[in-house]
């Protein structure tokens, strides 16, 4: 799988969901193999993943929610992980 470009649009793969998993308190991804825990900020990019932002779309309302800037490289590196798992696909 190639690394995600400012015009690539993530979506989770059909067989993962997130979650919230109250036994861990925290948000999970879950799939048919096993489970990713997420912190906060895993969770929240996540749930931006809808198969209709762009990944510019993405940094770009993280950046405004939390006032900073510079996002972009670790967003991708962390959608880039899960998507060498299979978990996250890329569309154009």
């Amino acid at each position: 799988m190639s690394p995600a470009t400012a015009a690539a649009v993530p979506r989770l793969h059909a067989k993962a969901r997130l979650q919230r998993d109250e036994v861990r308190g925290r948000e999970v991804l879950l799939y048919p193999e096993g489970l990713v825990g997420l912190n906060p900020t895993g969770a929240e990019i996540l749930a931006l993943c809808d198969g209709v932002r762009s990944l510019a779309d993405i940094v770009a309302t993280l950046e405004r929610r939390y006032d900073v800037t510079g996002l972009e490289r670790d967003v991708a590196a962390f959608l880039d992980g899960l998507a060498e798992k299979g978990l996250v696909l890329y569309g154009p």
